[in-house]
């Protein structure tokens, strides 16, 4: 199983206007960096190339939205102080808050242990919902059967 791996300083390079209009055609080509090869052996990606991001608020615990990212989205967001995600509706990256201004900044990424998943604490900036609710779960509780211990 593989090991997580140990904390990184990462660099990035300035992305230029021509290599942005790039990205946004095609995941995982924006530029010439990458991925540190140890993180991305980690990853256990869908058929998309992709792995589900769920995005926590740093200090409620609160569940905000899940996201898609692949390795570009993943470096970018581990590089910049910023969460990025692969829309997988417009084929096209993009950065939480860029439109909105409901920006999200990272305090921490972890991965899980079958690799398939990220968890990203991040500080949310107003709404995380394209609705304009708080998290993308407000207001859509689902009707369940409350289970106990004792059952």
């Amino acid at each position: 199983m593989p090991q997580n791996p140990e904390p990184q300083t990462y660099t990035d390079s300035p992305v230029s206007s021509a290599s942005v209009e790039h990205a946004a055609k095609a995941p995982a080509a924006a530029s010439d960096a990458v991925l540190a090869e140890d993180v991305a052996a980690l990853l256990k990606r869908d058929a998309a190339g992709l792995v589900a991001a769920v995005v926590q608020q740093f200090d409620t615990g609160e569940v905000l939205m899940l996201g898609w990212m692949d390795d570009e989205a993943l470096r970018r967001t581990l590089t910049t102080g910023r969460v990025t995600f692969w829309s997988r509706s417009r084929r096209e990256y993009w950065r939480k808050g860029d439109t909105s201004g409901h920006a999200q900044f990272v305090k921490a990424v972890a991965i899980d242990c079958d690799g398939d998943a990220l968890l990203i604490t991040a500080d949310q900036v107003g709404a995380a919902c394209h609705t304009g609710t708080r998290t993308c779960f407000e207001g859509r509780d689902l009707a369940a059967v409350v289970g106990s211990r004792g059952a």
